[in-house]
């Protein structure tokens, strides 16, 4: 079939629904809705879809489109369940389970007649990973389900009328009922406020006299003080106490009329500054018991270690990957045979750190610190020749991210996992050794299409590419224990010190045909002149993307071709 996905962003579910309609055959196009009723007019007439679905939709569809076109909304929300804070209330009502729905479209938001329904289980993690992980994996089953029935033509959908669907409108949950009692609140109470608007809108709050929003939230066993009380940073974090402990706050966004030149997303260090309490590290081998927050750390199981890292939004600034550098430093100074770096559930890497470069005082400057600290990174990784290396994304993948991933010896992916193997879309020719390890593993015309078409592609066409070696079909609550059965495995498989030795000898061929150092030089030649160009689109791209502004770049998807063969699918 031809279908169009309607979307206010191209964000990580509507690049999971493209990916997996495409999987299955059909062919897709998509337009961003935040571009006005017209251009969706537009795109309609163009591709004349047999089926129009809206996986992240904002706005309202026009009318006239519904009315002529079948088009699917999908909502984070079971059956019956109305209003745009779906998720928000499944986490400030700790709902054991909740559900994605997919409806028609009518004139009431949320009302339409009922195409498929999936539940899942609800995890204590903040609303985005919620979102990109068990709501995801629900949404594509039943977008899936609600196309197979559509194609079958004989499905009659379920109005929700019917007597057995309870309808519950939920409003919009407000700040009013998101704001933090620090003096009352357990931290149970924060971290689920927290959690509940980790990505966005964040909690609002007052922190030494300024109007900031508060994203994501993690315990802290230890550190205590007067409820409200900064007692320490660690990583960009900010720790402060509640009635009964603390919690680990990673993130914080200044009002956008408060007058900070930087009203994004921003590590919480880096937004108080000098104002900032003192450091408090915590050991990369945190010991038994300890239940603190820190973004890498290091354990080992017999012959294998674990490199574990997560960054909120995936995103890694200079100090991310110079302290992930020293931490792979020191895994490789353990006696292990096989390493695995990654396992945790959500993102993996998305590389550099935007809004971090946009919040700089010279943005080129910081861009090309940054990158080359990624680059530091990568190349650590594919210079690791005594042991074996799995990268193992739990979650999503882009740009730098997934070359990262791609330095290592295996890549395991858990099913629901989409990567954007490409820079492309923000403007840069790319570097992280990506001339080398792309088509290395995918071939040179399978990499060339990856990087020009600049298209997300499942976990399982990745496979089919070569980029990933092992499918993990696990859930994300399960993703980590299957993963350190799989490393057990195989640190135990017969030959693995044959492999070490062959993956040696390989690498001393490739330096010798051409150096890793050419590849990084090449590269960087080419992201200078972009970095260094204040009229490159790169910086308008960049700075659209960090502060929410429709950049006026942004089109229609071209039918996704087969990366091999460069056919429509």
């Amino acid at each position: 079939m031809d279908i169009l996905l309607v979307a206010s962003a191209f964000n990580s579910l509507t690049q999971r629904v493209y990916a997996e309609l495409t999987d299955h055959g059909h062919r897709v196009d998509a337009v961003l809705a935040s571009h006005g009723p017209d251009a969706v007019r537009a795109a309609v007439t163009r591709a004349r879809p047999d089926l129009i679905i809206a996986p992240m939709l904002k706005t309202a569809l026009p009318e006239d489109l519904w009315r002529e076109h079948t088009c699917l909304i999908v909502h984070p929300g079971p059956e019956g369940d109305r209003g745009p804070s779906s998720l928000d209330w499944a986490i400030a009502e700790q709902a054991p389970h909740w559900g994605v729905t997919v409806l028609r479209a009518e004139a009431a938001m949320d009302a339409g007649d009922i195409w498929a329904s999936v539940p899942f289980r609800t995890e204590q993690v903040g609303k985005s990973d919620l979102y990109r992980n068990e709501a995801s994996d629900a949404a594509v089953a039943a977008v899936l389900l609600a196309v197979r029935r559509f194609e079958e033509g004989s499905f009659k959908p379920r109005p929700q009328s019917d007597p057995e669907v309870r309808v519950v409108w939920r409003d919009a949950l407000r700040q009013t009922r998101r704001r933090i009692d620090w003096a009352a609140d357990s931290t149970a109470t924060v971290l689920r406020k927290l959690r509940g608007a980790d990505s966005q809108p964040g909690v609002l709050d007052e922190i030494l006299g300024r109007e900031v929003f508060l994203h994501g939230g993690h315990p802290e066993d230890r550190l205590r003080g007067r409820p409200g009380d900064l007692l320490a940073t660690r990583a960009g974090a900010v720790c402060r106490a509640t009635s009964d402990g603390a919690v680990w706050i990673p993130e914080l966004r200044p009002r956008k009329n408060s007058g900070d030149p930087a009203p994004f997303k921003r590590p919480a260090a880096s937004v108080l500054g000098p104002d900032a309490p003192r450091e408090d590290p915590a050991p990369l081998e945190l010991p038994a018991g300890r239940r603190t927050w820190t973004d890498i750390r290091y354990r080992q199981h017999g012959d294998t270690g674990f490199l574990t890292f997560s960054f909120p939004g995936g995103a890694m600034s200079t100090d991310h990957c110079r302290r992930l550098l020293a931490a792979y430093r020191h895994a490789l100074t353990r006696p292990t045979s096989v390493l695995v770096l990654g396992g945790a559930r959500d993102f993996f890497s998305n590389g550099i750190h935007l809004n971090v470069i946009e919040a700089a005082p010279d943005p080129a400057a910081e861009s090309w610190t940054n990158l080359n600290a990624m680059n530091d990174l990568v190349e650590a990784v594919l210079r690791t020749t005594d042991r074996l290396v799995v990268a193992a994304l739990g979650g999503n993948a882009a740009a730098g991210g997934v070359m990262l991933a791609l330095a290592a010896d295996e890549v395991w992916c858990r099913t629901g996992t989409v990567l954007n193997p490409h820079y492309r879309r923000m403007g840069l020719y790319g570097s992280e050794y990506w001339t080398y390890s792309l088509p290395r593993r995918a071939g040179s015309r399978a990499a060339e299409r990856l990087t020009t078409d600049a298209l997300p592609v499942s976990a399982a066409t990745a496979h089919r590419l070569g980029l990933v070696d092992r499918l993990v079909p696990a859930p994300a609550a399960g993703f980590a224990a299957e993963v350190d059965r799989l490393a057990a495995g195989l640190s135990r498989a017969p030959g693995l010190g044959r492999r070490i030795e062959a993956k040696a000898a390989t690498r001393a061929r490739d330096e010798a045909a051409r150096p890793l150092a050419d590849h990084r030089s090449a590269e960087l030649a080419r992201m200078h002149a972009i970095f260094f160009d204040p009229r490159a689109p790169y910086h308008a791209l960049r700075s659209a993307f960090v502060r929410k502004v429709p950049s006026g770049t942004a089109r229609p998807l071209a039918p996704a071709a087969d990366p091999l063969t460069g056919s429509p699918r």
